[in-house]
């Protein structure tokens, strides 16, 4: 079995959230479709499933930082 990758960084999120188009690079917020966009990237790298209450938690770029975190880390 492969080892559980580390959390996402805040520079491997914004490479995800770029893979969906232009995105300003000084834009820290989230928008509906970039927050579904992380949430498949979460789901295909860590193959777990966020609760709702994280996902409303989640508003900006370093609140995915921290949420996926804590998240991830009680999941290893």
């Amino acid at each position: 079995m492969a080892p559980t990758p580390p959390p996402p960084s805040r520079t491997v999120i914004l490479s995800w959230l770029t893979a969906l188009g232009d995105r300003p690079p000084a834009a820290d917020r989230l928008d509906s479709m970039e927050l579904a966009w992380l949430v498949h990237q979460v789901e295909q790298v860590y193959g777990v499933e966020l609760a709702d209450a994280d996902l409303e938690r989640i508003t900006t770029v370093d609140a995915a930082v921290a949420v996926l975190a804590e998240v991830l880390t009680t999941h290893v």
